[in-house]
């Protein structure tokens, strides 16, 4: 006798296929919003290069961030680079 196999989450047939569509889809639109959203915030941002002679071709990975100023606010939660943010 064959015995079956049981889905892990208990859908079958189109049900679950309407519910996995409907993730993905909203799992799109959130990602897509949160793109857009950063990239309107980044384009109203302006650098300037502060001591470009001192900026070193070899060095630790951000030692050279510290020669550019950001004109905006910052985006996201990024804690990890040394950019200067000015208002």
């Amino acid at each position: 006798m064959m015995e079956k196999q049981g889905s892990p989450f208990g859908i079958h047939g189109i049900t679950g296929f309407l519910i996995a569509t409907g993730i993905l889809l909203s799992t799109l639109a959130g990602l897509t919003y949160a793109a857009i959203a950063t990239q309107q915030a980044t384009a109203q941002q302006s650098y300037e290069i502060v001591d470009p002679l001192g900026i070193k071709m070899v060095g630790p990975n951000l030692e050279n961030e510290t020669h550019v100023i950001i004109h905006g606010n910052p985006v996201g939660g990024d804690t990890l680079h040394k950019y200067k943010f000015e208002k």
